[in-house]
Parts: C-alpha cells; sequence; structure tokens
C-alpha cells in the first residue's frame, strides 16, 4: 500500500485515483475546484480543496510524506510546472507530472519532476497499433528500442511444442508466458503445447514483434 498525493482531478486524475483505490492505496486528492472536490472527497482518505501553486498551502500538507505525489493538470501548463517544483523543493520523494508534448516533458524533469507521463498520446499509441493489426491485444513499451506484446499464437503452432518451433532464434522472439482467457499459464516450460486461441506475452524489439504479429 503506498501513500499518494493527487493534485488535480479532471478525467486523468479521476481516473488514475480510483486505480489508486483500487490497488489498495491511500490516496489524498487536491485541485482549487469545490465542486470537483465536493463530488470526490468521500472516496478518498483525505480531500482538499487548495491552490497548490501557493508554497505555504502545499507546505501544510507534509509533502515528504507522501511516497509519491502525482501533478495530474492537463489543462494549465504554468501550474503543473510551478506546482512539479514547489513539490521536489518541499521535500517530495518521488513526483509524477502530466505532459502533453515533449518541450513540456524537457521543462519537468528540468524543474523537479521524477518521471513525466503522455497519456493521450499513449493511449493513441496504443489504439494505433491495435487498429494495424488485429493480433495484438496490449503492449508495453519498455523504451524506444524493446516492447512487451500480448499477440495471438499463429493457428499453424496449434498442437506443435516451443522448443520445436524456437521463436527466438527464427523470429527473435522471447515468450514469457501464455494466456488462456483470463488464465495465466504459470509452469510453461519448453516443452509446452499451443493450443488454438491462445494469446502469448513475448518480449523482443518492438519492430520485430509488430512484423512477426502482421504476417
Amino acid at each position: 500500500m503506498k501513500s499518494i498525493l493527487l493534485i488535480g482531478m479532471g478525467k486523468f486524475g479521476q481516473t488514475l485515483g480510483e486505480e489508486l483505490l483500487r490497488m489498495g492505496d491511500e490516496v489524498m486528492i487536491a485541485d482549487k475546484s469545490e465542486d470537483k472536490i465536493n463530488q470526490l472527497a468521500t472516496k478518498y482518505t483525505d480531500a482538499l480543496i487548495t491552490n497548490c501553486m501557493n508554497e505555504d498551502n502545499l507546505r501544510s500538507l507534509d509533502i515528504p510524506s507522501f511516497d509519491a505525489c502525482v501533478v495530474a493538470i492537463g489543462d494549465d501548463f504554468q501550474s503543473s510546472l510551478e506546482i512539479t517544483s514547489l513539490l521536489k523543493e518541499l521535500g517530495a520523494k518521488h513526483v509524477v507530472s502530466r505532459a502533453t508534448t515533449e518541450i513540456q516533458k524537457k521543462f519537468l524533469l528540468r524543474n523537479g519532476a521524477d518521471e513525466v507521463v503522455y497519456p493521450d498520446r499513449d493511449i493513441a499509441e496504443k489504439l494505433a497499433i491495435k487498429l494495424n493489426s488485429a493480433k495484438v491485444f496490449d503492449y508495453i513499451e519498455l523504451n524506444d528500442e524493446y516492447s512487451i506484446f500480448e499477440i495471438s499464437v499463429p493457428t499453424k503452432w496449434a498442437g506443435r511444442k516451443l522448443i520445436d518451433l524456437n521463436p527466438r532464434k527464427k523470429y527473435g522472439l522471447n515468450i514469457l508466458t501464455v494466456k488462456k482467457g483470463n488464465t495465466v499459464v504459470d509452469n510453461m516450460d519448453a516443452n509446452y503445447i499451443f493450443e488454438a486461441g491462445d494469446h502469448m506475452l513475448v518480449f523482443g524489439k518492438t519492430e520485430k514483434i509488430l512484423a512477426f504479429a502482421d504476417k
């Protein structure tokens, strides 16, 4: 369980907050909108109507006591930048800030952000990949070169063993595990026999996995 300060309760902030609560975290929310806080307050560990650009207001929250502080503001970059800087100055352990452009990311990192996220861009990229390949169900980008993908097992693999197919050598795919519906195979080995309808989680170079999925 983590202790999280979440600043900015727009759509992204609300969605993130709900996921953090679902995972059992203690979440304090802060927003300058009285309507938003009054609407959401009962769901959270604590809630505060405040202007977080004011240093005294932030100081009163005991910033070092949180495991992470998230600046989820998406419509006012100047506010996001100033709050990010203040959080770090006040001793925040880990600051995650939202950006919409690469330039914003650079400024946020220079001004105290430990991590910068692009929720809109990330969603758009995932959707674009899914739309261009019916075999891709999800993916996690690890860096500019490598990713983990959930893709469907080729029909011709059904009934064959992993060791015989040797996808690492032939296609550059490292198969981490296999999913059957919502069930994950937890004892997969080289003698695993693929079945029709299997999904596999594979690690490797993004371009190689996409090329394989498009075949």
